[in-house]
């Protein structure tokens, strides 16, 4: 891991401070607790279900899946929740995203809680598409 001071509201603990950069999906995951790394992995996986041709990489200090060059979508963990970006929020067929909107295109799963495996999978497929069409 690389030091770096991360601006965006932090990953791990809370609020702005020197946090270590993972190097790979793997080592960003690996530093959360158990319960929040099952859900890391979890979330991994249905990206990788729904965007097979997608490669991992750490953008912005969080895991990114990019495909063609362009970021298809990045999730991090939080003390209290996982959170997925970009979603299609208000898009058609997305009615079901909008418990988890925060913010313009973000939604945030709550630990503890199941994953709505399936509003991610759709998500993610939606953004692939969006890639692929050139969108």
């Amino acid at each position: 891991m690389r030091n770096t001071f991360d601006a965006q509201d932090s990953h791990v603990g809370g609020g702005m401070m020197p946090q270590n950069v993972a190097a790979s999906i793997d080592e960003y995951v690996s530093a959360f607790p158990e319960g929040t790394r099952e859900a890391l992995e979890r979330v991994r996986a249905l990206i990788h279900e729904s965007a097979p041709d997608a490669v991992e990489t750490i953008s912005y200090a969080i895991p990114t899946f990019d495909l063609d060059g362009r970021h298809v979508v990045s999730f991090a963990g939080y003390e209290h929740h996982i959170g997925l970006y970009p979603v299609p929020l208000g898009a058609a067929g997305f009615d079901d995203l909008a418990p988890y909107a925060s913010g313009k295109a973000t939604a945030r799963f709550r630990l503890g809680e199941p994953l709505p495996d399936d509003l991610i999978r759709r998500a993610v497929v939606h953004q692939v598409q969006r890639i692929k069409t050139g969108r």
